[in-house]
């Protein structure tokens, strides 16, 4: 028998509102107070980056000041997306054990086989590519990612509709690591839209029922529209003023390589960063660490976790301590191993 889904969509709202809205509903689950949910999500013009990266370092704020894009942090981890009018997102916010699967990854193959389904159903030919991409003819489509708290997971991503690549470019800060991995010339050669791929514009309320249509086959639930309650709404507000809407929660990582004494190291694929502090006998004992990058690990509170267990570690029983800690089997993590983070706080030590 299926499982079923409430479809909710609470129309066009800033970025700082609609990731308010989804910290209301993860709540709201979490005690019992909704069923399983999938949201449809639209953005006014924003910027919006990873629970754990550094906001000077992927975002050109004058830009986003210039052009009035609201900057963002997501509760989720992963890099930094530039959201507009030309795309469409949707999250999934339910128990874990519906989808019959026990780790992120598995999770995040799961879900991004079905929302490409989806989206082949408006006539192009996408696939899911590790570790949390959408494609069509290797251009993304779609990003994803997501954690679990508990049992409840949230999982979102988007799809792009159009695309704006000079607003895209001017606002994003794209690593040039990650252009050259790619030999691409900039971030907007790497993905593409479903305008250009179908030759016209389609419109949400077509895209939203592929994307239906594709969940309900390869996860088999059955959606069912309802709106949003009092109690969502009321969450959600509370979330925004007194946390998500805030400029301190925006600005919590922004280029803590200024603070004096901070030491900056990088893991082999410069995907990770560790800002470290070091005291005792010749330097050889962390003080604190902190890492920032496009990280996708749950649950989300796991690398503040670390980062304190690792707090007077002595240098040399870093890599021992990083493999204990994610030995633990309620941990997982996509795209990245226990060892880039040793790596990270080797290439900063002194």
């Amino acid at each position: 028998m299926p499982t079923r889904f409430r479809v909710v969509d609470a129309g066009r709202l800033t970025g700082r509102e609609n990731i308010a809205l989804d910290s209301a509903l993860i709540e709201a689950r979490l005690a019992g107070e909704i069923g399983d949910t999938l949201r449809f999500i639209t953005f006014h013009p924003c910027a919006l980056i990873g629970r754990h990266q550094d906001l000077a370092q992927e975002l050109n704020l004058e830009a986003c000041r210039e052009r009035g894009v609201q900057t963002v942090r997501r509760m989720s981890g992963g890099g930094a997306i530039f959201m507009d009018e030309g795309q469409l997102g949707w999250a999934l916010v339910c128990d874990r054990r519906v989808l019959g699967t026990a780790t992120l990854p598995e999770v995040t193959e799961k879900i991004c086989t079905a929302i490409a389904a989806g989206i082949s159903k408006l006539g192009v030919n996408a696939r899911f590519r590790p570790r949390n991409d959408i494609e069509i003819e290797g251009r993304k489509v779609s990003g994803t990612g997501g954690f679990f708290d508990g049992n409840i997971l949230i999982f979102q991503g988007t799809v792009i509709l159009d695309i704006d690549p000079a607003a895209m470019m001017a606002v994003l800060n794209v690593p040039q690591a990650k252009l050259e991995k790619r030999q691409l010339q900039d971030a907007g050669a790497r993905v593409t839209s479903l305008r250009a791929e179908l030759g016209e514009m389609p419109s949400l309320e077509a895209v939203k029922a592929a994307l239906l249509e594709g969940l309900a086959e390869v996860l088999d639930i059955e959606a069912v529209p309802e709106e949003l309650s009092e109690r969502e709404k009321a969450l959600a507000k509370e979330a925004h003023d007194e946390e998500i809407g805030t400029e301190e929660f925006v600005a919590e990582i922004c280029n803590p390589a200024r603070e004096a004494g901070v030491m900056v190291g990088h893991n082999g694929a410069k995907n990770l960063t560790a800002y470290l502090r070091v005291d005792g006998q010749q330097d050889s004992r962390i003080r604190e660490v902190l890492f920032v990058g496009d990280v996708f690990i749950t649950p989300t509170r796991a690398l503040l976790d670390l980062e304190s267990q690792l707090r007077g570690a002595e240098l040399a029983d870093v890599p021992a301590k990083v493999e204990a800690f994610f030995a633990e089997p309620a941990i997982s993590m996509l795209g990245l191993t226990p060892a880039d983070f040793s790596d990270a706080i080797a290439d900063a030590a002194p």
